[in-house]
């Protein structure tokens, strides 16, 4: 009757010893008063939470006792309990904090007593020598020194053996360690132990009070001793790298702890700290404790990792504030630094990288503590323009963008704390204008957007400085870092700058303001482009924009808000104008600012502004949004909007609220009720995910808040209220709740109906599954609004149980687990016999030959095991023990007896079909595929509850299932272990298909071996087989040519079933055994009766693996295999059993000898990259435990790395190969995460000396290697550019993270340039080039680079440069895209001029063209990234590209004959085409750069004297020959283009016309020139042209239609056709008589011709075109329709032609824009132009379209239904009309408007019989359908059934049946007489009883075994029924016996879409 109690803490209760106990009783008062009662009855209790309500009442008793109290050996005896009671406490007990809070309030006269207590208690722990009670021991230290009193005081009196202990446990455990080694799960433990004991160390020196003062130090005490003892272990701890960091790290921190308190005097410390950091100890004058205690780190070589944590020591431990150690500190505070840069470039462990980061970041913290109060010195040592500091920024440069988050969260604070550092040092100067934040300021807005550390650090700048100076700068900020919205790595880096921007730029304007205009502003510079990005921004913008940064600015700014509704409101609204006005005047239809699928518009703006305002609180109720900013009309539309985002958003706004117990309104849940109807069937998974989600929070919200009005409704019964509250009564809201909760089940359950989709199944399950999750059955009083059990009822049930048989199974899933939550429901709706057919339908399944047969006989067998209602029969063989169980466990009791039942009945049938498979496997792959049964027993068991209870009676289960598991495997792995088990096995269905499978299979034996490839093999002459022989050979195998199937049917074997049915047998083999090993129990000690599973059996399933991991060839098999083994391996990896601990390990020795030894006999497969090899390891090596040493990945990298390169002894390369395979996918392994890294240098030298390689299969595995490298340095590809940026790294990042490759890959390139530069002049090609030129092309220079020439990639240039000479044109093309990375921005100007000057003159006679063209290439790659640059905006640019404009006419004479290379003379004329794109505008106040040189002059005359002018000479295609042309008319039309643009209409001193180029022989000048006039007509017909088209291109109309006419090429004639359908009719159909001789009507059927013969593209234009003439036919010749009758029907007959299911996207795209653009002439015409039939033919298309499978089809179909409802006659019958819908709405609605039509044409007569028989479904064949049913069904094996993603068919036919009956309804029309529509009659009542007959005649549960038929059938009935009921309508016999349709015959939401013609409906 209340809300929902919170789940109760769980907390274990204290417990003491019998003698304590006694000692109580005896002293417990009768009154139960005094302390020794409140104990007993604390201890007496079993729950810790109620123990904890005595322990608080302890210090107040003790405070009502006198003070004479504290001799009273009562309490004395008591307190000692409660220390022994604390101590033995665990540490995370709560019990043991509350206890301590207690004490610490004790009385002050009770305390010495208490302590006493505690220190005797303490003293007896301390003595222990117990190693396993070490660690508890150490814990109860911790707790006593953690604000704890009495325990604080008790370590104190103990200090001498507290520390005594400690050193004892720390080496005790630490040698304990030793002994362990290789017991991982012990060692971990050991590690743990260590880690708190050093802890516990550091705490107890820095809280406890014995080490004030200096007499502990004297060298006698044995505090002293135990310090030094420590010391010394700490500092041997501090370099034992078998140790985890971590312990080296905190040994570190306690070693310059212990220094600090130990030496003397404290002066000398920081000298002494930097003399260690900097190995430079002085052992002489040091103290000889000292010495002794760290000799390691006095006189021995520091490892860099000890260095590194007594670093983190130095700046953790001593103190830096207020300069506190002097000039000493600042000295050692600069040590500090500098040997932190040493070490960084030595790091590159990933684990020491993330120390190394955190350190520095904390050194930035000590160097402002101590700059606050430092000398002037060190202020000039650490400004901003000290080398520190430098070196500081280079690492933030270079480790911004580092794959580790942690690591890049370093480089911020580092960044950020450098800031402050110089601001400390220039106090009082102003910021903006200082030098080092105004440089800062300029390189960080320089860099390209796709670096990351570019936004955190502006955003730091923004903090420390102010945004206005980076506005200054550049005002187009904001609208910059939207644009990168898009890209999702980016947008949390974005959004938090946006908000930083924001936040800082409103309170400076707010702080600068006098008046309230300071808004305007705020809003100008930032919301401004906010709203553009929400409705123009593409949909990856717009989505991360809405998530992740608009919460954050209405946060900022709610005042915003109003602002943007407002302008959004506005918008939308004037949008909806345009609409009208354009849909009337029939102009164009593109309206982006209302959306559509591609652009959410003004309306989706709004509603995902108004969703995040509600979601974060800033809208006060539904009810005010819909009052005053928005219509409830207007979410409606956004319901039902054609972009998924904008639905989504709208049902966010409804769905969700920042209270959780808002009243939902009786609005919000029409609107979601009406959102429901159409969203189910949605293909996106994203979508759907959102949808069940939002709708998931709503019904929490109705859940809590029915509660509170439960409550409400209570108190208001009780009390009465004087005044009536104007809301509702509590009541009545329930009511509502209720009824709506039900309608929306109802409508979920109705969408399970026949035929339904993947996505509306999807999603109905999910969301039903949310409210049996919500609304659970409650217990205990507790009231709930609803109760998903109650309304459900038998056909509702099997609705669900029918989800069993969908194809996915994401369904099944979910219809199990909605089953499961209505356990107690559903057994009513089950009889006996009903629960024995789906037994024997689940057994007949689970040997099907269709892989997703047997996973619904899994499901199906899990159901009737979980609802305990198998066979009566199957449990008389089962004899399980009798045990006693509770009613919790009774349902567990019964699922485990279940599951045993159905597992040994499958295991039964699996033994058999396993020996029939022995003596034929063709007989079982045909008739009983083994794999189902293996499939279900793995189901069955992946459900069984852990704790077992007849484990007798599983033990022999579990042998059989191994020893079952072991058979089959033995009976297909011949198949799997071939070399090749997909191409030795033939696809053959003919007579000799059998005898040839059985050759196949002796043959298919596994002979691979690496002697079986090095043998020379006899090939016999003859051809054939003696059959005999063969039979001879295989006796137990049987040949008959037909095989027998499993119910006496003969059936063809392919060899794919064979194939198939052993990897998915071995597949299945492989998950039963994982699944074994990771959820049953394994026995700890062998004969233990506390596991299933033996040691032995455990050993043999990991011996199983490994073969045919190591053996297996099929793809398939050991990708499952792998699957299994993996579960194997985790769990071996936790296993305690020390020896199955460690076969992980052996496995792996064994497996990398196998590989080292290369053994002519082994039989590990060299090919199909290695096969199972790589996933063997790979599972081997993660299950290692990743917070450990990660050993065996070391030693295994090492050795793999050793086979891996390139060896002189070159007997065989087996195992490198191996090697190279097994490298690759461990490189990929992402579980591995950081841990490769470091062994990326190694694998990318392997890889790339493994190219040179002169064995194909060493070179192969090399480039694979190589390919994984790439993208593990790179990333994953996330963009179109192969080049891009995003997939990029600047060079000092790549060589700071690779330095190795620095000089390796220096010195291969040198060597790849010397063999291009070879003397010889041949053809030598150096195989490393190509992937050297790969990594160099994807690095990038930075402006933050620095200056520091260690690493820079100047050297590499000059090599990059000479590989442009190589002889192979890939390679000449990647060393020019190589070279553009490699040269700064600035100094492409200067290298291009190199460059061309390299090139040869004219009068040279000695040269390579090789040569010119790489250099070519590169100046060409140079000025095209020089173009796209930033600096375009320069001042200097066109003098640097004048300059280099000025190179180029030097070398002009290589674009003309006198260089006979048409290559060369390509590029050439490219960087000119290029130059005249750069230089086409004149700068200020000077003539254009290109005419001032005479450029133009130059290009003309290259374009006359080439041979598009004279012709070519050529009679055979020369190379280069195509891309010299497309260059040189790319350059021709430029020319026209300038020479047009100068010279306006004068035309003469074109060098070359449009008709020349368009008349050349050659289609490549043909086709670009078309390209380049369709891109003019396309704007001049858009009218985006700005002044329409050039005079140039008036009146070539003619020349186009003589072109189509001639034109043979397929893209060039697309083209032609592309441009007359942009043209105007009017200006070139006239002329078509004159030009080619066709008269208008002739030329439409040419089109129309075409259109129907030609390919899909030509299709598709041409389709186009001859709808475009029709509707000119019809504008213009009204007069003459009668005589284009034929010709329109022949373009109807096409449109519907171009609308079938098989043609391509391309071609119903066209249909569906044609149809758009013909719908106000031809669908909606008031005055039908065409006739009926083809009208209606029109309007079937409509709904076809609008049904297809592709997204892009459906939404432009909508766009036609949206066209319709704009016009007059139509717009008024609808709330939807000029919105953009959605198809599933848009289906309805054109359906309404269709009959609509009909009553307005008044031919409702002629129409209702077509319109019947679409209801009727005249194309399906049913007597076909009924035959097919009754015969026994032929297995195809990968033959699909009916998969439909999206359309639904009895969708359309009940919106169909519920429009007909509306308008048949609401018409007065009737048929003359009874006979008016026999035939239709007749065909209705026949097909209706042919289906009772049918259906009479299929078995009992054909829902599952035909469940294709049966769907079919069922489809046909209710279209049958409808056609009945709406008959029986029109002849008045409505109810006299006619059959009605179910209860689900109509949609419920017909109701809300048609309303009578003058309401507003469709």
């Amino acid at each position: 009757m209340g809300v929902k109690k919170k789940k109760e803490m769980q907390v274990a209760a204290l417990t003491i010893c019998h003698q304590d106990l006694e000692s109580l009783r005896s002293f417990a008062d009768v009154e139960g008063k005094n302390l020794a009662s409140l104990l007993l009855h604390c201890v007496q209790l079993t729950d810790g939470v109620s123990q904890i309500c005595y322990i608080k009442q302890i210090a107040p008793l003790l405070e009502k006792e006198d003070k004479n109290g504290m001799c009273d050996p009562i309490i004395r005896s008591c307190l000692d309990i409660l220390a022994g009671i604390y101590l033995s406490l665990s540490l995370k007990n709560p019990l043991k904090k509350v206890l301590a809070s207690s004490l610490n309030g004790l009385p002050e006269f009770f305390l010495t007593e208490a302590i006493h207590s505690f220190t005797c208690r303490l003293q007896e722990e301390l003595n222990t020598t117990d190693l396993c009670s070490y660690r508890k021991v150490i814990d109860n230290i911790s707790s006593c020194l953690e604000n704890f009193n009495l325990g604080r005081a008790s370590v104190n009196n103990l200090l001498e053996n507290v520390l005594h202990f400690l050193q004892k446990s720390l080496i005790e455990i630490l040698e304990e360690n030793r002994k362990l080694t290789g017991n991982h799960i012990a060692q971990t433990q050991l590690m743990n132990d260590l880690l708190v004991g050093i802890r516990v160390s550091v705490t107890l020196v820095q809280k406890v009070q014995g080490f004030q003062g200096n007499l502990w130090k004297a060298s006698s005490s044995p505090i002293w001793q135990s310090m030094c003892g420590l010391l010394s272990i700490f500092t041997k701890f501090l370099s034992d790298d078998d140790l985890l960091q971590t312990i080296q790290s905190t040994s570190g921190l306690a070693v310059i702890l212990f220094i600090k308190i130990m030496f003397d005097p404290p002066e000398k410390i920081p000298g002494l700290i930097s003399s260690l950091l900097l190995r430079s100890v002085d052992c002489v004058s040091i103290p000889e404790w000292f010495m002794s205690s760290c000799r390691n780190l006095c006189c021995a070589e520091i490892p860099e990792s000890a260095l590194l944590f007594l670093c983190q020591g130095t700046l953790a431990m001593l103190d830096w504030q207020n300069g506190s150690m002097g000039p000493c500190g600042e000295a050692l505070l600069l040590d500090t630094v500098h040997v932190l840069f040493s070490l960084s470039s030595w790091i590159k462990e990933s684990t020491l990288e993330m120390f190394l980061s955190r350190i520095l970041a904390s050194w930035t913290s000590s160097a402002i503590c101590v700059l606050e109060s430092s000398s002037p010195s060190l202020k000039n040592s650490l400004n901003g323009n000290s080398s520190i500091v430098e070196r500081l920024l280079e690492y933030v440069y270079t480790h911004w963008e580092h794959p580790l988050d942690a690591l890049r969260h370093q480089t911020k604070i580092i960044f950020k704390n450098l800031l402050q550092m110089h601001r400390l040092t220039i106090e009082g100067a102003d910021l903006v204008t200082d030098p080092f934040f105004w440089g800062l300021t300029v390189s960080l807005l320089q860099l390209e957007w796709h670096v990351k550390g570019k936004y955190t650090c502006l955003g730091c700048l923004v903090e420390c400085t102010g945004i206005e100076h980076i506005l200054t700068v550049d005002k187009t900020i904001p609208s910059q870092i939207l644009e990168v919205m898009g890209e999702q790595s980016l947008v949390p880096y974005a959004s938090d700058l946006l908000e930083t921007m924001f936040k800082n730029h409103k309170t400076h304007l707010k702080s600068q303001a006098v008046d309230s205009t300071w808004i305007d502003q705020l809003h100008e510079t930032w919301i401004s482009p906010l709203l553009f990005i929400l409705c123009e921004g593409n949909l990856d913008q717009k989505s991360n924009v809405i998530d992740h940064y608009l919460p954050k600015l209405l946060n900022c700014s709610p005042e915003s808000l109003s602002y943007m509704v407002k302008i959004l409101q506005t918008s939308a609204d004037a949008k909806t104008v345009m609409v009208f006005v354009i849909a009337l005047f029939g102009q164009d239809r593109s309206f982006p600012s209302l959306g559509s699928c591609n652009s959410r518009g003004a309306l989706g703006a709004l509603m995902a502004c108004l969703r995040t305002a509600r979601a974060h609180g800033h809208l006060q109720s539904a009810t005010d949004t819909w009052g005053s900013l928005v219509s409830s009309a207007r979410i409606k539309q956004g319901l039902v909007h054609q972009h998924c985002q904008v639905r989504i958003d709208t049902l966010g706004l409804l769905c969700e609220s920042n209270r959780s117990t808002e009243i939902v309104s009786t609005e919000e849940m029409q609107l979601i009720q009406f959102f429901i109807t159409y969203n189910l069937n949605n293909q996106s998974p994203g979508v759907r995910q959102q949808i069940c989600s939002l709708l998931k929070k709503l019904f929490c919200r109705i859940q809590e808040s029915s509660q509170v009005l439960y409550k409400l409704e209570q108190s208001m019964s009780k009390h009465e209220p004087e005044n009536e509250s104007p809301k509702q009564h509590p009541s009545v809201s329930l009511q509502q709740y209720k009824n709506f909760m039900s309608s929306i089940c109802s409508s979920l359950f109705e969408a399970l109906f026949p035929g339904s989709s993947y996505p509306t199944r999807f999603s109905a399950l999910t969301i039903l599954g949310s409210i049996a999750e919500v609304f659970p059955v409650q217990e205990g009083g507790i009231q709930t609004v609803y109760q998903l059990s109650h309304d459900i009822d038998a056909g509702r049930f099997q609705a669900v149980m029918e989800c069993f048989t969908s194809t996915f199974e994401d369904v099944k899933i979910l219809a199990f687990a909605l089953l499961m939550k209505l356990t107690k429901t559903v057994v009513q709706f089950q009889d006996s016999e009903k629960l024995q057919g789906l037994f024997q339908a689940a057994l007949e399944l689970s040997t099907s030959t269709k892989p997703h047969d047997c996973v619904t006989a899994s499901y199906l067998l899990n159901f009737l095991i979980w609802q305990d209602a198998l066979p009566s029969s199957l449990s008389a063989n089962l004899q399980t023990q009798q045990v006693a169980y509770g009613d919790g466990d009774k349902l567990a009791s019964v699922v485990e007896r279940n599951t045993l039942m159905v597992i040994k009945c499958l295991l039964e049938n699996l033994e058999e079909e396993i020996s029939q498979a022995e003596n034929s496997l063709l007989q079982a792959a045909a008739s009983c595929p083994m794999y189902g049964r293996v499939h279900c027993v793995t189901g069955a068991l992946q459900k069984l509850p852990l704790n077992l209870q007849l484990v007798s009676e599983w033990r022999p289960v579990v042998e059989k299932l191994l020893l079952l598991s072991y058979r089959l495997s033995a009976v297909v792995s011949p198949v799997i272990q071939s070399s090749s088990p997909e191409g030795l096995i033939p696809m053959d269905t003919d007579s000799e298909s059998a005898s040839r499978l059985q050759m196949i299979l002796n043959e298919i034996q596994p002979r691979d071996t690496n002697d079986y490839f090095s043998q020379v093999k006899i090939v016999k002459e003859h051809d054939s087989f003696d059959l005999e022989d063969l039979n001879a050979s295989m006796p137990d195998i049987d040949t008959p040519v037909e095989i027998k199937g499993k119910e006496g049917k003969t059936c063809d074997v392919t060899a794919q079933m064979v194939l198939v049915c052993c990897w998915r047998s071995m597949k299945e083999v492989a998950l039963l055994l994982g699944t074994l090993c990771q959820l049953l129990p394994m026995q700890s000690v062998p004969e233990s009766s506390d596991g299933l599973l033996t040691v032995e059996q455990v050993r043999d399933i990991g011996d199983y693996f490994k073969q045919h991991l190591l053996q297996s060839r099929h793809r398939g098999a050991f990708e499952l295999a792998y699957t299994g083994f993996v579960k194997l391996t985790e769990i071996l990896s936790r296993c305690p059993n020390v020896s199955l601990q460690k076969l992980p390990e052996q496995w792996l020795w064994n497996v990398l000898e196998e590989i080292k030894c290369s053994d002519p006999s082994s039989k590990l497969c060299a090919t199909r990259r290695s096969a199972g090899i790589p996933f063997y390891i790979q599972a081997l090596l993660a299950s290692e435990p990743k917070k450990g040493k990660m050993d065996l990945l070391k030693i295994t990298m090492k050795e793999l790395m050793s086979l891996a390169r390139p060896t002189e002894d070159s007997q065989s390369t087996v195992p490198q190969v191996h090697a190279l395979n097994i490298l690759r996918a461990l490189y990929r392994d992402t579980r591995l995460r950081e841990n490769i890294i470091p062994y990326v240098t190694d694998g990318a030298k392997a890889a790339i000396l493994g190219f040179t390689s002169p064995v194909w299969a060493v070179r192969n595995s090399s480039t694979l290697l190589f390919s994984t490298l790439i993208t593990r340095i790179f990333g994953v590809k996330r963009g179109s550019d192969e080049l891009s940026k995003k997939n990029r790294l600047t060079g000092r990042e790549f060589f700071s993270r690779f330095p190795e490759l620095y000089p390796f890959l220096l010195k291969q390139l040198e060597a790849v340039a010397n063999t291009v530069d070879s003397d010889t002049g041949e053809l030598n090609r150096h195989p490393s080039m190509f992937l050297l030129l790969l990594v160099l092309g994807r690095l990038y220079p930075s402006p933050m680079d620095g200056t520091s020439s260690a690493l820079s990639m100047a050297p590499f240039v000059p090599f990059i440069i000479r590989c442009g000479g190589s002889p192979v044109y890939r390679s000449r093309e990647m060393a020019a895209r190589a070279l553009v990375p490699f040269v700064m921005v600035d100094q492409i100007p200067n290298t291009i001029q190199t460059l061309l000057a390299r090139l040869p003159n004219c009068t040279d006679h000695c040269f390579r063209q090789n040569h010119i063209h790489g250099t070519l290439l590169q100046v060409f790659h140079l000025l095209q990234a020089y173009s796209d640059s930033k600096h375009r905006t320069n001042s200097d640019f066109q003098q640097e590209l004048t300059d280099v404009t000025v190179c180029t006419k030097a070398k002009l004479w290589l674009a003309k004959r006198q260089n006979p290379c048409l290559v060369t003379r390509a590029v050439y004329i490219d960087i000119l085409f290029l130059l005249t794109c750069c230089l086409d505008k004149p700068a200020k106040g000077n003539q254009p750069v290109l005419e001032s040189l005479g450029f133009w002059e130059e290009i003309s005359g290259i374009i006359t004297g080439s041979e598009l002018i004279t012709g070519f000479p050529y009679t055979f295609t020369v190379p280069g020959l195509p891309q010299y042309l497309q260059s040189l008319t790319k350059l021709a039309i430029a020319a026209v283009w300038a020479v047009t643009a100068k010279a306006g209409e004068q035309t003469r001193n074109v060098p070359i016309s449009f008709s020349q180029l368009l008349e050349s022989t050659f289609s490549e000048v043909r086709l670009l020139t078309l390209e380049a006039l369709l891109e003019r007509f396309s704007a001049a017909a858009s009218g985006l042209a700005e002044k329409g088209l050039p005079p140039l291109l008036h009146n070539m109309g003619e020349k186009f239609l003589m072109l189509a006419m001639k034109e043979k090429q397929p893209e060039c004639f697309c083209k032609i056709l592309k441009i007359l359908h942009c043209m105007d009719p009017r200006e070139w159909l006239p002329q078509t008589e004159y030009c080619v001789h066709l008269t208008p009507k002739e030329f439409l059927i040419w089109t129309m011709d075409i259109a129907s013969t030609e390919r899909s593209e030509i299709r598709s234009v041409a389709l186009r075109l001859a709808s475009k003439v029709v509707a000119h036919h019809t504008q213009t010749r009204e007069e003459n329709r009668d005589s284009m009758a034929p010709e329109l029907k022949q373009w109807v007959q096409l449109v519907v032609l171009s609308c079938e299911d098989h043609l391509p996207p391309e071609s119903r795209l066209a249909a569906a824009e044609v149809l758009a653009s013909i719908t106000p002439y031809f669908l909606t015409n008031p005055h039908p132009i065409i006739g009926l039939q083809d009208t209606l033919a029109l309007w079937r298309c409509v709904f076809t379209l609008l049904q297809s499978e592709e997204q892009a089809i459906r939404d432009a179909a909508a766009e036609i239904v949206t066209t319709a409802l704009s016009q007059e006659n139509t717009s008024q019958s609808t709330e939807f009309a000029f919105c953009q819908v959605d198809a599933s709405i848009a289906l309805a609605l054109a359906m309404a408007v269709l009959c609509d039509l009909l009553q307005q044409w008044d031919q409702l007569a002629p129409g209702l019989p077509i319109l019947l028989r679409w209801l009727l479904g005249e194309n399906d064949d049913l007597v076909v359908c009924a035959e097919s049913t009754c015969q026994v069904e032929e297995d195809y094996l990968f033959e699909k059934a009916d998969v439909n993603l999206w359309a639904e068919t009895l969708v359309s036919v009940r919106y169909l049946y519920k429009h007909l009956s509306r308008l048949l309804s609401k018409s007065s029309w009737r048929p003359p007489g009874p006979e008016t529509l026999p035939d239709l009659r007749r065909t209705v009542s026949e097909q209706y009883h042919l289906l009772s007959q049918v259906f009479r005649e299929l078995p009992p549960t054909a829902e599952f075994l035909k469940t294709v038929e049966f769907t079919r059938l069922r489809i046909q009935k209710e279209r049958t029924l409808a056609c009945l009921r709406l008959l029986a309508f029109l002849e008045g016999k409505e109810g006299e016996d006619t059959q009605v349709l179910s209860a689900s015959d109509s949609p419920p939401e017909a109701s809300q879409l048609t309303l009578p013609r003058a309401e507003t409906a469709c």
